[in-house]
Parts: C-alpha cells; sequence; structure tokens
C-alpha cells in the first residue's frame, strides 16, 4: 500500500495521523478554531463547514477558506460537508453538494475533500474528477449514526469507495456493544489486509467505540480525530491525550 501525501504529511505510513475538526459558525469562531489547533499539534485540521452559516455563499466560504489557510500555514486541511442525513448540521440538494465541494477544491485553499459515498456515483466522480484535476486529493467517507452494519457489509463499502477513485477510504459506524466495536475492527482489519491499495479510516464512534480510536494502527486504520474544544462526533478523545496514547501504542506495536 502507498501512503497518500499531503504537503509533507505521509498518510497511510507510520503512526496514525490525528485529524482535528472545526466546527465554528462564524467566520470568527472557526479562524479562533483554527489558531488554537494550531497549537495542540494536530497533523491534519478538517473544516467541518456544514457548522458554517454562510456555507452556501461560495464567495463567503471560499474567503473563509483562505483566511484559515493563512492560520495554518502547512498544516494539510480537510473540506468537509456532512449532510444531515449522515450527522452533519445541514441538508443539501446534490447538485449543490457537488458544486461547493469543486468550488473549494478549484480555490486553492484546501489540500483534500470529503466526499460522502452514498451520494450517487456520479456525483462522487464528479467532485474526485474536479479535485484531482486540482491536485486536490478525496476522502470517500460514510457514516452510520443508527448501526454497525456486517463486517462483510462494511468491507464492501470500502470497497466501493477504492472502486471510484478515492485517494482515501472512510468509514464511521455506531456500536450497540461490544461485538459492535469487534465487527468493525475485524472488518478495518480485513479490508487492510486483503483489499485495500490505498489508506483506510475506520472508527466506532461513542463511549463504547473508543477504542477503535485509540488503537487504529493495530487494525490499519491510517488517521483517528480527536477534539480541541467542541467535539464534531461523539466518543472523540481530546488531541493532546488521543497523541499521547497513540505514540505509546505505535513505541509497542
Amino acid at each position: 500500500m502507498d501512503p497518500v501525501i499531503v504537503r509533507n504529511l505521509k498518510i497511510g505510513e507510520g503512526i496514525p495521523k490525528i485529524c482535528v475538526p472545526i466546527v465554528g459558525k462564524t467566520q470568527g469562531e472557526i479562524i479562533e478554531a483554527g489558531e488554537n489547533i494550531c497549537a495542540v499539534g494536530a497533523d491534519i485540521v478538517e473544516w467541518r463547514a456544514d457548522w458554517y452559516e454562510d456555507v452556501f455563499d461560495l464567495d463567503k466560504a471560499e474567503e473563509t477558506a483562505k483566511e484559515l489557510r493563512a492560520v495554518l500555514g502547512g498544516l494539510p486541511l480537510l473540506f468537509t460537508f456532512r449532510t444531515s442525513k449522515e450527522g452533519g448540521e445541514k441538508a443539501v440538494e446534490t447538485a449543490v453538494y457537488v458544486e461547493l465541494n469543486q468550488r473549494m477544491a478549484e480555490s486553492g485553499y484546501v489540500d483534500m475533500v470529503d466526499v460522502e459515498v452514498f451520494t450517487g456515483d456520479d456525483a462522487v466522480r464528479a467532485v474526485i474528477e474536479t479535485a484531482h484535476a486540482c491536485g486536490v486529493k478525496t476522502v470517500a467517507s460514510n457514516h452510520d449514526f443508527h448501526k454497525t452494519p456486517a463486517k462483510e457489509e462494511i468491507v464492501s463499502r470500502l470497497c466501493r469507495m477504492q472502486k471510484l477513485g478515492a485517494d482515501i477510504l472512510k468509514i464511521a459506524v455506531m456500536p450497540r456493544d461490544k461485538k459492535d466495536l469487534l465487527t468493525l475492527l475485524a472488518a478495518t482489519e480485513e479490508m487492510y489486509s486483503e483489499h485495500a491499495d490505498r489508506p483506510i479510516i475506520t472508527m466506532s464512534m461513542g463511549g463504547t467505540g473508543v477504542t477503535s480510536r485509540l488503537c487504529g494502527e493495530v487494525f490499519g486504520s491510517a488517521v483517528t480525530f480527536g477534539c480541541a474544544g467542541k467535539a464534531s462526533a461523539p466518543g472523540q478523545v481530546e488531541a493532546r491525550e488521543l497523541r499521547r496514547v497513540v505514540e505509546m501504542l505505535h513505541g509497542i506495536v
């Protein structure tokens, strides 16, 4: 498996990278959060733009991306509009979703864009093609806040993302019990060992799933999400504590 290189960061090689989200509602909150994240030692910053009150004004969204890029310096920036159907803050029409992601990819201010794989194959391909034409990497994603699918279904979804041409494959699921956590970890190991030719990101959410955020390296997950302030998903660990645990496990495995 070849790592995905974003700026000078090799995703999928070595210790799992720590991604910290920004969930500000105003440009001022977003920029302040970016400044705070720089101080906690994140490897990747995710701008959860579905929280942003002016996200559908594309000029304002691009200006905010520009300001955020200036604050983050060389830190890789992942642009994510999480739709309400996958746990995000806002509903959006597919055409608007595609246009927003394409505009951000074309802006030159973001390094990666997230595209939800169940948006539809044509929409996903459109975002990926535009991003790649602009030298921007793509993270295909799927989030199930209600359950943990069977191991075979998790692997199937990740394989679908790979077939569509995304650079990084991501799935997050909600466990009902510890067996669901084990299902996610087993699916991660199978995908990593038998199918993936690019980095994968997996996580089991909530308190029951927090183990998956800490020991992803053992099973093959390349990135884990921590928080610096408000979390963007249930079960996220504070970024500094997350790094301490991840580095400890990396030294053992």
